[in-house]
């Protein structure tokens, strides 16, 4: 969810109750279009610092409340200048949200060079695009902004030094906490849309997502027509959105984030959405709850941006991926057209057998000659060449049935490869999703070197990497080494370590470097997946409980590509009956006695180790 004037009032809130009465100690401006603000608390509340995030980033709008740093440049620019000149060591009186505008005004006073007080505000406004910091003086006159913005780029607001502010109109949306029940049903009657898209294009500071919660909280139909609204449905969406602005005008806020997937806490989830209220229509979603709103958005965002970025930087290698799998793939339809091809050779070396036995009773010049197959007891006819003699014919059959049967054991063993590389570059592209760092996409990217699949550039040689793994902490100036990926560490309900390999890579060091002859190795049959060991401390096979095999066998089933599905069918056995042909790709294993259980993809009961 971007930020809307629930999450804004929220922060306003916090905001407000936090820094009023505190100042200003230091104020840097840390990116174009970003201020950290380092802020003082007073005595009263405890004492202490706290940073204040400003962004008006375009694309990431944000304003929260942060214990974490970043760099400032060496030399401020003139925007952080004249902040630090009116505002650095001043006093914050209250930060407020008009309206329910996605806005929020902090209000300062600070003595100019005469000694004389001075209130100032500064003013952050979270509008997407639109987004920009703003300095005002007492009269809401523009001081400067962040972002300038002339009459050649917006026809609506300048935003520039000396120009009036004042807060667009641009959609001629209603502000709901002046809205009255008859305006509301006067607007629904001459709706055209459905109700969640009603709340959205009416009211002010009201996201699509807390449209839909109302509809929620009313008992509607998203297909239903707002116009068409019963008017007991009109009074409850009424009353639904009644209630919401309560409870922010009160304060009554519960900052939660949902996750997507199910209610499995061990699992790595990704943030679907957040919210300043409990959404229901988020109900039975995994969620966590925080204290603060700048908690929430802090980690929420920090979580996306991590998502994000592993997923950017894995771009390439899974464009690599999926070009080489759709060749492989078409590769293998050919040759499988191919080896069907020559399924008709023996045709050809039984017509050229037939044509030797039977040459004396062939006319010369003949087109074609109905012949006796003693292989089946009935007739054929076979096709001649009237320009060749008989032995010339039968000569020409045994050619084509040659040729035929060499393409045939040719194709065998390429269709084997091809296949072989379709499985392994399938088994890479479920270690890209699994992918949590840098270190495993470094890992899944030596490994297409590895196996020729990628160019190697830089590769180093063996006796470079024994160098550079001696040499010194800090090493050459420019040199970085990429620290090596580590397997997901579970704990089973019993107690058991349960270890999770993200990439071939490390399937192969869990499997035939970390496990013990006595450990139990698990694998999705027939499918990419992670090898999971469980680590028996010891103990004999029998002797391990039931639930750590049932629970070992979840992760191996949730950790593969068939983590979507109920229900996956798992291999087991000791890892002492697991080997590793050689030359064989990496991840690569054989088996021939094992186990099976069919294993839920729900693992709610193990606990991840960080």
């Amino acid at each position: 969810m971007a930020f809307d004037g629930i999450t804004t009032a929220c922060l306003a809130q916090e905001l407000n109750l936090t820094l009023a009465d505190s100042h200003i100690s230091k104020i840097t401006q840390t990116e174009k279009d970003e201020l950290l603000l380092l802020i003082k608390l007073p005595s009263s509340s405890g004492g202490g610092t706290v940073r204040l995030i400003l962004s008006a980033d375009p694309s990431l709008p944000l304003c929260y409340l942060t214990q974490q740093s970043k760099p400032a440049p060496l030399t401020a620019p003139a925007f952080c200048m004249l902040l630090r000149k009116h505002l650095q060591g001043g006093r914050i009186l209250s930060v407020s949200q008009p309206g329910l505008e996605r806005i929020i005004r902090i209000a300062a006073e600070h003595r100019n060079e005469l000694g004389d007080l001075c209130r100032y505000t500064l003013l952050i406004e979270l509008m997407g695009k639109h987004s920009n910091i703003i300095f005002l003086d007492e009269q809401d006159v523009i001081i400067d902004s962040i972002r300038r913005v002339s009459q050649m780029i917006s026809s609506v607001r300048e935003v520039l030094p000396g120009r009036p502010y004042f807060v667009p109109d641009t959609q001629s949306k209603t502000d709901p906490y002046s809205e009255t029940q008859q305006g509301f049903e006067q607007k629904l009657a001459g709706a055209g849309c459905d109700p969640a898209s009603f709340i959205v294009r009416t009211y002010t500071g009201l996201s699509r997502v807390m449209a839909e919660e109302l509809c929620a909280r009313a008992a509607l139909s998203q297909d239903a027509s707002a116009a068409a609204l019963a008017p007991a449905e009109g009074q409850r969406l009424f009353t639904a959105l009644s209630g919401l602005l309560d409870d922010a005008a009160s304060g009554r806020f519960a900052p939660v984030i949902y996750y997507h997937g199910r209610e499995q806490e061990a699992a790595p989830l990704s943030p679907a959405e957040f919210s300043a209220v409990p959404l229901s229509i988020y109900q039975g979603a995994p969620f966590r709850s925080f204290e603060t709103i700048s908690a929430l958005i802090e980690t929420y965002y920090a979580q996306k941006n991590e998502q994000t970025r592993i997923r950017q930087k894995s771009s390439d290698l899974r464009h690599i991926v999926q070009t080489i799998l759709e060749r492989d793939i078409h590769k293998y339809d050919l040759q499988q057209k191919q080896l069907k091809d020559t399924e008709k050779r023996d045709k050809y070396r039984i017509w050229g057998e037939l044509i030797t036995a039977y040459a004396y009773s062939i006319p010369e010049g003949a087109s074609k000659a109905e012949l006796d197959n003693w292989y089946t007891g009935e007739k054929v006819l076979v096709p001649l060449d009237p320009a060749l003699t008989a032995s010339e014919n039968a000569r020409r059959y045994f050619d084509r049935y040659t040729k035929l049967k060499r393409t045939s054991e040719a194709l065998v063993s390429l269709t084997s490869e091809v296949q072989a590389e379709i499985e392994h570059l399938r088994s890479i592209q479920t270690s890209l999703d699994l992918a949590t760092d840098e270190a495993d996409l470094a890992e899944i990217r030596e490994e297409l070197q590895q196996t020729g699949l990628i160019r190697s550039h830089a590769l180093p040689s063996d006796k470079e990497r024994e160098r550079f793994k001696k040499a010194p902490a800090g090493g050459r100036k420019g040199s970085r080494r990429t620290e090596p990926g580590k397997p997901l560490h579970y704990l089973t309900s019993d107690g058991y370590d349960v270890y999770v390999g993200k990439n071939n890579t490390q399937n192969d060091h869990l499997t035939f470097h970390f496990a013990g002859p006595q450990d139990i190795w698990f694998h999705a049959n027939d499918m990419p997946g992670s090898h999971v060991i469980l680590c028996t401390r010891g103990e004999k096979f029998e002797d391990v409980p039931a639930r750590a095999f049932e629970e070992a066998a979840a992760l191996a089933a949730y950790y593969s590509s068939g983590r979507d599905q109920k229900k996956v069918e798992i291999d087991y056995l000791e890892r002492r009956n697991v080997k590793k042909p050689g030359g064989s790709r990496p991840g690569f294993v054989v088996y021939y006695t094992n186990y099976s259980i069919l294993a839920s993809t729900d693992i709610s009961s193990l606990t991840l180790v960080p």
